[in-house]
């Protein structure tokens, strides 16, 4: 029985898919460290997390039967992909599944910081009444700027242009622009003409600090700034200081360079305490829809790579969308992709007498995946034959 290691408090949905697909599931609700896990994930097939947990090429070292992490979020940069695919583990995430839940947040920290309405709460807690329009605006007619038009950034740009908002983007691929967005030729360009700037680019590490306090003083005086993509892109004392000064009269920020690896745990930022700035604990993406269609959709995917080799949306392997073949046995193999692997393979399996009945390949990069169906169950001599060749990297048979 394949056991499965699930951190961070995952859906429940997670759980039990794995579980009726036969997995001992072992769940914790925190992070955990390095060492942690690295004792932790002995004799474990499986690793489900989210974004705290750090999987890195010395973690992947110590974990010889880890076939499969599954990343029940929509960013990858905890895990080292490279070292992940180089011992022919399989990684899955989720793309698409809280995007609505981040667009109806970045709405909401928008509408908010826009109408001062943190402000007026925190007056009205403290015994206040302050009744004034005085810096507070409709945010129909005023313009937002989306740096990052992905999955994200494009959803948000249809539902701010519903509310009456001109939409700008920039993006430093080429996009295509929905509805009546227009894309900005440079992020100055964006940044000169936005009265709110939104943050929805990706984990690369060449996004590191890509905003600061340049960037803070291109804005224009009295708009709003989010941040809900990742922590290392915004240098947030720049910000601290935009703020204190005025020129940036809001900011909602979710995501931070250092975040607490455990629920209840201290938190610290030099953006406490600042007016009109919304501070969230990474939950952008974190409504009971979103993490409930997360649960099934990374592990459905976790379960179909053991079951039947498919690697089909996995973010480091070559992909290959697979079905279960109850008659038939498979041969799923990874390998680098170098000439000659493919006639190799079935020069090998001719010598030993194995009739192929289906083969499917594809490459990645530096990576080739072989998946062969055949008509017999596969002798060791064929598995230590292939799995010896200079250029294997992992080999599983099912049936």
């Amino acid at each position: 029985m394949p056991t499965a290691l699930l951190l961070e408090n995952l859906h429940p949905q997670a759980r039990q898919i794995l579980e009726t697909a036969g997995f001992d599931v072992v769940t914790r609700t925190g992070a955990l460290d390095e060492n942690e896990l690295v004792e932790s994930l002995a004799g474990v097939q499986v690793l489900g997390i989210r974004s705290k947990t750090q999987v890195s090429a010395e973690v992947l070292a110590t974990a010889p039967d880890l076939e499969v992490v599954g990343a029940f979020c929509i960013g990858t940069n905890q895990i080292d992909l490279h070292a992940a695919a180089a011992r022919g583990i399989a990684v899955f995430n989720a793309p698409f599944s809280n995007t609505r839940s981040v667009v109806e947040i970045a709405i909401a920290d928008i509408i908010a910081l826009t109408r001062r309405l943190t402000v007026l709460d925190k007056e009205m807690h403290a015994g206040i009444w302050n009744k004034s329009a005085t810096g507070a605006h409709e945010v129909r007619g005023r313009t937002l700027g989306i740096v990052g038009y992905g999955n994200i950034g494009t959803q948000l740009s249809v539902l701010a242009e519903n509310l009456g908002m001109s939409v700008v983007f920039y993006d430093t691929a080429e996009k295509l622009a929905l509805g009546n967005a227009r894309r900005m030729d440079t992020l100055d360009e964006l940044l000169e003409t936005a009265d709110v700037v939104t943050l929805h680019v990706d984990g690369r590490s060449g996004n590191a600090g890509m905003f600061g306090a340049k960037q803070f003083a291109r804005m224009r005086p009295g708009s709003i700034f989010l941040n809900l993509s990742r922590g290392f892109v915004v240098d947030y004392a720049a910000l601290r200081d935009a703020v204190l000064a005025g020129h940036v009269v809001g900011a909602a920020v979710d995501v931070f360079p250092v975040e607490p690896k455990r629920k209840g745990d201290p938190f610290e930022s030099e953006l406490r305490g600042l007016p009109n700035v919304i501070l969230t604990p990474h939950t952008g993406g974190s409504t009971e829809e979103a993490q409930e269609a997360i649960g099934q959709f990374v592990a459905n995917k976790v379960r179909d790579h053991l079951a039947t080799g498919s690697t089909n949306l996995s973010v480091n392997l070559p992909n290959l969308a697979l079905d279960q073949r109850p008659d038939a046995h498979r041969i799923a193999y990874l390998h680098r992709n170098v000439p000659g692997v493919l006639a190799t393979i079935n020069a090998t399996l001719a010598e030993h007498g194995v009739n192929i009945e289906g083969q499917l390949l594809a490459t990645r990069g530096e990576l080739g995946y072989v998946v062969t169906d055949v008509s017999t169950p596969v002798e060791p001599a064929v598995v230590q034959a292939l799995a010896g060749r200079p250029e294997s990297l992992r080999l599983r048979l099912l049936s």
